[in-house]
């Protein structure tokens, strides 16, 4: 298979395209229009090195809220609600945490400062969603992802205090439940996600599940 090189037009190719890995594009940038258009298609972006590079993996690794799995661990934290859970107050600060959280296994991130800006932007056009968990005041955790109809995109989180990012997690997984939300994509497979429900589905699966969800 050929890798497609995007210029000035909003266009991808069709999903079914992908190398084996899931690499579907590179090039193009990162306007609201071009993003908004990738996500309506179940496409993400990666960098690597200054090239923006577009994925879509198959299968899938999703998240139906109906499956979330919360730890017993957690429970008591839930209970007496060890942390205070707020959506949209803090974006731009979830990104930049994002952005400079270390991860093990990984040289650096791919949030550069061309990403931070364009989904700061996507927040603030209403389509780029964040939540937060607080301790004492201070951010402790919290992850963002795009909404579109009845699918949240999942794209990064962070911790800074032990359990805060999985204490995100539930809670909004729980909230956009009660939205009306039918599916998060969580994109590739991690053990932390998939100790909390997530699991693989056949790209077919993921593509329809997207058309019919997602808000045109």
């Amino acid at each position: 298979m050929s890798l497609f090189i995007l210029d000035k037009d909003i266009y991808f190719p069709p999903v079914h395209l992908a190398e084996p890995d899931g690499l579907l594009a590179i090039g193009g940038d990162l306007s609201p229009a071009r993003l908004l258009e990738a996500y309506r298609h179940g496409i993400f972006p990666w960098y690597e090195g200054d090239h923006i590079l577009w994925w879509c993996p198959d299968p899938r690794f999703v998240l139906f809220p109906e499956e979330l799995k919360i730890a017993r661990s957690m429970k008591p934290l839930l209970n007496r609600q060890a942390f205070r859970f707020t959506t949209n107050t803090a974006f731009a600060e979830v990104i930049h945490q994002c952005k400079n959280s270390h991860r093990p296994g990984q040289d650096g991130t791919w949030i550069t400062d061309e990403v931070e800006k364009a989904y700061i932007k996507l927040h603030e056009l209403g389509y780029a969603h964040s939540a937060e968990v607080w301790k004492d005041g201070s951010l402790a955790g919290g992850l963002y992802g795009i909404r579109l109809g009845k699918v949240f995109f999942g794209e990064s989180m962070f911790s800074k205090v032990s359990n805060a990012s999985r204490y995100a997690f539930i809670q909004y997984t729980e909230q956009l439940k009660q939205e009306g939300v039918s599916l998060i994509d969580c994109q590739v497979h991690t053990d932390y996600l998939e100790s909390m429900g997530a699991r693989m589905i056949p790209g077919k699966e993921f593509d329809r599940l997207v058309q019919n969800l997602v808000e045109r």
